[in-house]
């Protein structure tokens, strides 16, 4: 489901982004341990590349590439421990301006802290500490802005199915040159799967994974292709990939409520003439949100290029 284009009626909001990210959370808990655990990381050393750059005498320098609220440094920040310094970008001031008060309710329940300092946030949790800089910037138009050599690990999550294939490509050639490991989490991959079945659930979802192709201001967008799409492109570029399915599962509640509003609402769009037919699948996905499971299929991938870090 995309990242920010599933929502109601494509907002791209926080209170979406908020809703969304227990979901998140425990979709990609799963991934990374088998991307990013003891195991896992023991492996991608020995397959000749290092999982993560060198943390050295200076913190971790992670770039997050449409960083909405922060949710990605909530779920990895703990994982990486050390020192870290978190460069986030979004084109949305709204969403940058969401992150202390985001950050606060987090840092509550996880038992951190959380300061702001002149626009920088400052975290401390168990095993970590974190600074963050957040940067306001059209990554549609000025991807060659960023200064992506600083990077030492880049991030995106819920981003690749919303670009097109120029803007990707685009991105790998940036980040050839560096020696940054990239994890692109939460990425679309077409699997919409409803237990039990009801009249329509095909129709709409073809109807919807063909508006998920439409230009999100990045282009054509990738949709579902984005993770065959990623993973080509950065092993063309000498990236070794690794990936883990990131699947939403979801039984019954509000998100699964809004995921088949969301849906209806894009494909009417899509296909206006069928509005009656989805309207009508929408009530019944409706009344049966409280009985019904739902698992949406996403793909985490993890590349880096060996010898570079």
């Amino acid at each position: 489901m995309s990242g920010r284009g599933a929502a109601p009626a494509g907002a791209f909001s926080a209170q979406w982004l908020h809703l969304r990210e227990p979901a998140d959370r425990m979709a990609r808990d799963a991934a990374a341990e088998a991307l990013w655990g003891p195991a896992a990381l023991a492996e991608a050393g020995a397959a000749g590349g290092l999982p993560l750059a060198s943390h050295g005498t200076g913190p971790l320098t992670v770039f997050d590439l449409g960083c909405g609220t922060g949710a990605t440094l909530r779920a990895l920040a703990p994982r990486l421990g050390g020192r870290q310094h978190w460069h986030a970008w979004d084109h949305d001031e709204a969403l940058l301006g969401a992150w202390p008060a985001a950050l606060a309710a987090w840092a509550q329940r996880e038992g951190a802290e959380v300061v702001e300092r002149g626009g920088l946030l400052v975290l401390r949790g168990r095993g970590f500490e974190a600074t963050v800089e957040r940067h306001r910037v059209d990554l549609a138009r000025g991807l060659g802005t960023l200064p992506f050599a600083e990077a030492g690990l880049v991030c995106a999550t819920a981003l690749l199915d919303l670009v097109s294939h120029d803007w990707l490509a685009a991105l790998v050639g940036h980040l050839r040159p560096t020696s940054a490991p990239l994890s692109f989490a939460l990425v679309v991959d077409g699997r919409i799967e409803w237990n039990p079945a009801l009249p329509g659930d095909g129709a709409v979802a073809r109807s919807f994974a063909e508006h998920q192709g439409r230009d999100k201001g990045f282009g054509p967008a990738l949709g579902p292709r984005a993770p065959q799409v990623a993973r080509d492109l950065l092993e063309a570029a000498g990236y070794v990939v690794r990936t883990a399915r990131s699947d939403w599962g979801l039984a019954g509640g509000p998100l699964q409520a809004a995921v088949v509003d969301g849906m209806a609402a894009a494909a009417c769009e899509q296909h206006p003439q069928a509005a009656a037919d989805i309207e009508r699948w929408r009530t019944l996905r409706a009344a049966a949100v409280a009985t019904t499971h739902l698992r949406v299929g996403h793909v985490d991938l993890f590349a880096v290029r060996p010898g570079r870090a």
